[in-house]
């Protein structure tokens, strides 16, 4: 069984946004677990339908972040599971504060690379 590689990395960026959102909720304020949770799940179910229809109207297409053509966007790609993994060290050196804003940059990110690879599926 072959991987498609944007898959993989939706896969990797769910991943480090499941770290931030425990890095967020355990040395963040107290008790805002549920709110990380939703943020997330809300960010990003309404950003693929949204963004497909701004793309649609802007006369564009969402295309896969990783593509054959080029060697080197496989390379850039790995930066949004890097990037949102080292975020995940923001609530560990700045305790006690909310990062309901953090959660939404990274929960863009992941929806990014989950339209990137529903736009790989389609186009296979």
């Amino acid at each position: 069984m072959r991987f498609e590689p944007n898959a993989l990395l939706a896969i990797t960026t769910g991943c480090a946004l499941g770290v931030l959102i425990g890095s967020a909720a355990i040395f963040g304020e107290p008790g805002q677990l549920l709110k990380y949770v939703l943020i997330a799940v809300v960010v990003t179910a309404l950003y693929i339908p949204l963004n497909n229809w701004m793309k649609k109207r802007a006369g564009q297409q969402v295309r896969p972040l990783i593509h054959l053509e080029s060697q080197v966007s496989a390379m850039w790609a790995n930066m949004f599971p890097a990037v949102v993994t080292l975020a995940a060290f923001i609530p560990v050196i700045w305790m006690g504060h909310d990062y309901g804003l953090l959660i939404v940059i990274a929960s863009v990110w992941f929806a990014g690379t989950v339209a990137s690879a529903l736009a790989a599926r389609k186009a296979a």
